[in-house]
């Protein structure tokens, strides 16, 4: 079997980091994570899609070529710095002379992206800017396999090889671009999504779910197919994208001009599920409750209901 294409660190392992570590594995490149602070089950996903664990910072970065950072928004300026502390230590106990690029891939504004591309100044670690559009990896019956695409930005670029396995499109040579154009993306499907949670949830306590979707697949359908599938969707994501909203409403006031309110009050609402409702707890009953956009509208609405009550 030929040696491995590259050493790919992945932080951290969650469903997309999974999936592109499947992606990668099946493509002949090495992939290694950090467990030393993590669950047994993100262990045991880990190796069920060959991800090599190690258990430090310092020895994921003396094995690796390339770190993809795939983590909640709120941790990613922590895990660069704790990846770029980790090079400096480790920096003597390099095994060989190599360059180490470091791929942020997170639900970041421009400004943070260029805060945390500043950290990496003046060090032997090169910086990419990037974001995610798209769904996990997923192998198809056919033996081929379904992508996000990847873009990225900044003066540093993948090898074409990785990049082409990744997906990934280079977008700008400056830092930002890449960070702007998934914020920009994320707030329409999102933004939707806080919109439908809303609409059908008060719909639902007005009695009237039923018509309002009826509305909807004859006046439009697209809307309320895309409403539908991103309630169903939601549950278990969000709580990551309560802080992806704030980055959003930090984009759109810093690079469009807008105010803040808009997205912070999308945030809100997802904050709203991920701490207040059966939909949010870290249980399997949550997925069960929310396996249909009625069952969404209903659960939500029962949140509602006990709010009122604690106010009163």
């Amino acid at each position: 079997m030929p040696p491995p294409l590259a050493t790919i660190g992945i932080a951290s392992v969650g469903e997309m980091g999974a999936g592109i570590a499947k992606l990668l594995s099946a493509h002949n490149y090495r992939v290694i994570t950090n467990v030393s602070d993590r669950s047994e089950s993100t262990r045991q996903r880990a190796r069920a899609v060959s991800i090599e664990l190690v258990e430090s910072d310092k020895h994921l970065i003396q094995e690796v070529d390339y770190i993809l950072s795939i983590v909640p928004p709120r941790d990613a300026v922590s895990t660069a710095e704790k990846m770029l502390n980790a090079f400096k230590l480790g920096k003597r106990a390099l095994r060989r002379e190599r360059g180490l690029c470091y791929v942020d891939l997170n639900a970041i504004s421009p400004k943070t992206a260029m805060r945390i591309a500043e950290r990496f100044e003046g060090t032997d670690v090169s910086f990419v800017d990037g974001g995610i559009i798209g769904a996990a990896p997923k192998l198809q019956a056919d033996g081929s396999w379904t992508k996000p695409s990847l873009v990225v930005s900044g003066p540093h670029k993948l090898d074409s090889q990785l990049a082409e396995t990744l997906n990934v499109k280079h977008v700008a040579d400056t830092i930002g671009p890449a960070s702007g154009l998934k914020m920009c993306f994320a707030s329409t499907t999102k933004g939707l999504t806080a919109i439908a949670i809303q609409s059908f949830t008060t719909a639902h306590r007005l009695g009237m779910l039923d018509r309002l979707q009826g509305h909807l697949k004859e006046y439009s359908p697209k809307t309320g197919e895309l409403a539908a599938k991103g309630l169903v969707g939601m549950p278990p994501k969000a709580y990551r994208w309560v802080d992806e909203m704030k980055e959003i409403a930090e984009t759109m006031h810093d690079e469009g001009g807008f105010e803040k309110d808009l997205f912070s009050g999308v945030s809100e609402i997802f904050r709203f599920v991920a701490d207040e409702t059966e939909l949010g707890k870290e249980k399997t009953e949550s997925r069960r409750l929310g396996k249909t956009p009625e069952d969404v509208a209903r659960v939500v609405g029962e949140g509602m209901s006990g709010r009122k009550e604690k106010v009163e």
